[in-house]
Order: C-alpha cells, then sequence, then structure tokens
C-alpha cells in the first residue's frame, strides 16, 4: 500500500501535505473530548518526535495537548480525571521501518516488537488508564532514524513531525 499525500493550504503557511493514511485512521476521533499526549526527550534526537507534534500544535487545534516528556506515567491520573474520549498517544516507536514513517497503532497491536525509548512501556501507560475509563485510544509512532543523547533530530523524523502536525490539526481544527 502506498502513502498518498494530498497538498492543502494552511492559513499563512506554505502549502503543507496531510499524512492520508493517518488521516484515515483518525478523522473519526475529529471533535471535541480529545487528548493529544506527546512523549519523548528532546536531548535524544529523533526521540523528541511526539513532544515536538505536541509543542507545534499549541494554538492548532481544539484537542488538548499534554507534553508527558519522558515521563507520561506522571499524567495517567490527570488523563483520567479529565476524562477524555479519546486519547492519540504520540511517540517514536521502533516498528523496523524507514526514519520518519508515520503508523497508527491500536493498543492490542503494541507487542514487545515495538520498542520505545522511555521506562513505561505505551502499552502499560494506557491499560492504567483503561482500567478507569472508557477511551478509544490510538498511538502514533514515528519511526525514529537515531536516538543517541545530544543528536539532532534528523530530516526524515522533522518532516514527519511537519506533517502529523498538519494532519491533527485537521483533525481537530482550532475553534475560532
Amino acid at each position: 500500500m502506498s502513502e498518498v499525500q494530498v497538498r492543502i493550504e494552511y492559513s499563512s503557511l506554505s502549502a503543507m501535505s496531510i499524512d492520508e493514511q493517518v488521516f484515515e485512521e483518525l478523522k473519526v476521533l475529529g471533535g471535541g473530548g480529545s487528548i493529544v499526549v506527546g512523549i519523548g526527550n528532546i536531548l535524544k534526537g529523533d526521540d523528541a518526535a511526539g513532544v515536538l507534534v505536541c509543542q507545534q500544535l499549541e494554538g492548532k487545534t481544539c484537542a488538548k495537548l499534554m507534553d508527558t516528556g519522558t515521563v507520561p506515567e506522571n499524567y495517567i491520573q490527570p488523563i483520567i480525571r479529565k476524562s477524555p474520549e479519546s486519547l492519540v498517544v504520540i511517540d517514536a516507536i521502533d516498528f523496523g521501518a524507514a526514519a520518519g514513517t508515520i503508523k497508527v497503532f491500536r493498543p492490542e497491536q503494541l507487542s514487545s516488537i515495538v520498542i520505545s525509548t522511555h521506562t513505561l512501556s505505551p502499552r502499560l501507560f494506557v491499560d492504567m488508564i483503561c482500567q478507569d475509563i472508557k477511551v478509544a485510544v490510538y498511538f502514533v509512532g514515528i519511526q525514529p532514524g537515531h536516538t543517541q543523547l545530544g543528536e539532532p533530530m534528523s530530516e526524515a523524523v522533522a518532516e514527519a513531525v511537519e506533517r502529523l502536525v498538519y494532519t491533527i490539526a485537521k483533525i481537530f481544527p482550532a475553534k475560532e
């Protein structure tokens, strides 16, 4: 299956493309009641992807944003208290694809094959939330190229972050 990209004009920004596959999988979540969680370490190259998506979405979406850095477990109770309808968790996840590839996972698809760079596995993070509230959960993984301390973000992942920000802003547009 090839990835289809659509060119769309976005406010004062030059033409950008949405990630059509991600858009198709997440568009059912459009509307309010969603939280976008960004996970990552800004000091470790491509591992910063989830955090940067959240930062760049500020003011562009109606979804609530949570930049959890490297400790998503510290945000379990705040997420439960907000009781969202849907939860979109964005993280650099090694699923064996080319750097910058974006893939949507449902919690049941995550296994030991999918590697996160954080101490608490993404699956356990969501399982702990789902014990207390009913919420539709989607993981959006960005395949990292490198996650060494002090490395800059790769061009492929930076482009993926840009596409994902634009795509999520189209799914959860800011209220005017």
